[in-house]
């Protein structure tokens, strides 16, 4: 193309339309997507331990009633995930029974008089 009045726009569009069409075209290659990471046995015990506590009713029941659901509980959980060690069944057992209390009530402190 010749140079003239449409010359420097003819430039600046082709360069503007070949840098844009270069750039839609690169992909950036950083691996293999990677989908969230799977559950791990102790999580899937956490996680099957809270439901079956929300299902039963251990919430609100008498403290002997609920020792004798957790030696219950507990044994079936070590059947169910055996590879999960003594100290990470204890602490499972732990974390089922604080999420079997019931929640804590604040007492509302009385508004001071000024």
């Amino acid at each position: 193309m010749k140079p003239g009045p449409n010359w420097l726009s003819y430039v600046r569009f082709s360069t503007f339309v070949t840098r844009h069409a270069f750039m839609a075209k690169q992909k950036t290659n950083r691996g293999p997507r990677r989908d969230s990471a799977l559950p791990t046995p102790y999580e899937d015990a956490r996680d099957e331990l809270f439901q079956h506590i929300m299902s039963c009713g251990v919430i609100g029941s008498a403290p002997e009633h609920q020792a004798e659901w957790f030696d219950a509980t507990m044994a079936y959980m070590a059947d169910r995930f055996p590879e999960l060690t003594a100290p990470q069944m204890t602490e499972l057992r732990t974390l089922g029974e604080r999420f079997a209390q019931p929640p804590k009530v604040r007492n509302a402190e009385p508004a001071s008089a000024a």
